[in-house]
């Protein structure tokens, strides 16, 4: 057996048999890293990321929020486990989603060991909807549920409390959701001590998903700060695809003031969200419980604000909407630790699998992270050296609003006057990165009437200026290859990367 192995094993043991760990999931809605999402959160990065992992390279394999908790919950990038959009349509939270991937997902493998298992907050866009099977349905694996209906606010709406309707208004005392959220986390550790059975709690915010609403404590919160004016910002799209020709640049100044309300009052709601970390933190620590818990803090997808003069959203391929904040703390985790690996959202399930000693099914494409937070691997060895990033643009359903894009497939875009539409049919992508310490390069193809591609040397062009798919064949072919090795087409919702879905 090789001594990190080995180690690994000693460290498993000794958690193991004083007590199964508990595990904390915190998972934020639209937080980036690129543009500065975590800066105002001061008391996450000292309580979780000072005291634990932080992880530099931490990538969302669909930078969209359904198809991207999809594979949060089952480890499997989304085309195997087929939502490809937010809509029920589209696999988001359907009733095939519920027959075929629920019962795979983490939180059953967690029950099966043992585990008191508890969540709060927004699960899947369409959850508990009427086309979604309303409130009753409660996701397999979960003992505690607490689930948002639909899609993130802050103030009126429905809860599922284990299948029964909860309704809530606009008082901020008793309606606000992240406090919400937070209460019944309290409520839930209330009578755990080191004797009880081992837990997972997932809490799940709003923040910092539109409408950004902020506490009332913190509505003046951060009054002179800017959306960042580094890299893209404002930049004309040189060489990009077709949506991004359509951005006008330089934005008008309406639009900036728009981008730059929006970034303050992202980062006012994520003030409720630090708070709560504290009082976790606190409590774990009160009832004896902080030493063997691990905490794990995370996003759904990033956020562009005026990157290539597209307003405000996700669902491009870039840096600013594919990166997240990835901090765990917890036991055998050197504090103050910091890891260059490629880490995915798909890596969440077979982590939490391992981590309470279960076997990690096949059926998961993502990794576990457990070497990587006890530094029990053989670092000779790359973790990650390739992975995909894949977006699926719904088709256009006749229920447009921004008719004047009509003709080129627009769907589901918002009724905002600073509004560019990112949710079309060919805005539909499929792309490889390759990481290997040689390389990084990101390569993208199209499924538009163009099969159009970008690729970019990320070690020279952090910013994705200059698309080189044209100018360096062998390596856009090398990426092809790679990229269609990733992409396995063994299911009905399997697709081509090279496929045209005009």
């Amino acid at each position: 057996m090789k001594l990190s192995a080995a180690i690994f094993l000693l460290v498993m043991v000794s958690v193991h048999c004083s007590a199964s760990p508990n595990i904390v999931f915190i998972l934020t809605d639209d937080q980036d890293t690129e543009i500065g999402g975590m800066t105002p959160l001061e008391k996450t990065k000292r309580l979780i990321g000072e005291n634990g992992m932080t992880f530099l390279n931490m990538f969302v394999t669909t930078p969209v929020c359904c198809p991207s908790r999809s594979s949060i919950f089952t480890g499997k990038y989304q085309h195997n486990h087929g939502t490809l959009n937010n809509t029920v349509e589209g696999g988001c939270s359907s009733s095939d989603w519920q027959h075929a991937q629920e019962p795979q997902a983490f939180p059953v493998h967690l029950l099966a060991h043992g585990y008191d298992t508890f969540f709060a907050g927004k699960y899947l866009n369409q959850y508990g909807t009427d086309p979604a099977g309303g409130v009753a349905h409660v996701p397999p694996g979960w003992n505690s549920w607490v689930g948002l209906v639909g899609n993130s606010v802050y103030y009126n709406y429905t809860l599922s409390v284990n299948g029964t309707a909860e309704s809530h208004g606009h008082d901020y005392t008793s309606d606000y959701l992240t406090d919400i959220i937070h209460k019944r986390a309290m409520e839930f550790l209330s009578d755990k001590t080191n004797d009880s059975t081992p837990f997972f709690m997932m809490l799940s915010t709003p923040a910092c998903h539109a409408p950004w609403e902020p506490a009332p404590q913190y509505v003046n919160n951060f009054p002179d700060q800017q959306a960042p004016r580094f890299g893209s910002f404002n930049t004309f799209g040189k060489g990009k695809h077709w949506l991004i020709q359509q951005a006008i640049t330089p934005m008008e100044n309406d639009t900036i003031a728009f981008v730059e309300d929006v970034y303050r009052r992202r980062w006012r709601t994520l003030l409720s969200v630090d708070d709560m970390v504290e009082d976790l933190v606190n409590t774990l620590e009160a009832k004896g419980l902080l030493s063997n818990t691990f905490i794990f803090f995370s996003s759904d997808n990033g956020y562009h604000a005026g990157q290539f003069s597209m307003p405000t959203g996700k669902r491009l391929l870039y840096e600013s909407d594919v990166r997240v904040p990835l901090l765990v703390r917890g036991p055998g985790i050197p504090a103050g630790s910091e890891s260059m690996e490629n880490v995915l959202n798909i890596d969440f399930a077979p982590t939490f699998v391992e981590l309470v000693g279960g076997h990690v099914p096949d059926t998961m494409d993502g990794m576990s992270l457990a070497s990587l937070l006890h530094n029990t691997r053989d670092v000779s060895v790359p973790f990650r050296t390739e992975f995909l990033t894949e977006y699926h643009g719904e088709a256009n359903t006749g229920i447009s609003s921004c008719s004047q894009w009509d003709d080129q497939g627009m769907a589901y875009c918002h009724t905002w006057t600073h509004c560019v539409c990112e949710d079309s049919w060919n805005n539909t992508y499929t792309c490889i990165r390759r990481s290997d310490g040689e390389q990084n390069m990101k390569f993208c193809q199209f499924a538009d009437s163009e099969n159009f591609e970008e690729m970019y040397d990320l070690s020279r062009d952090h910013y994705e200026l200059m698309n080189i798919a044209k100018s360096h064949p062998e390596e856009r072919t090398q990426l092809l290859d790679a990229m269609s090795r990733l992409v396995v087409c063994d299911g009905p919702t399997c697709r081509s990367p090279q496929a045209n879905l005009s």
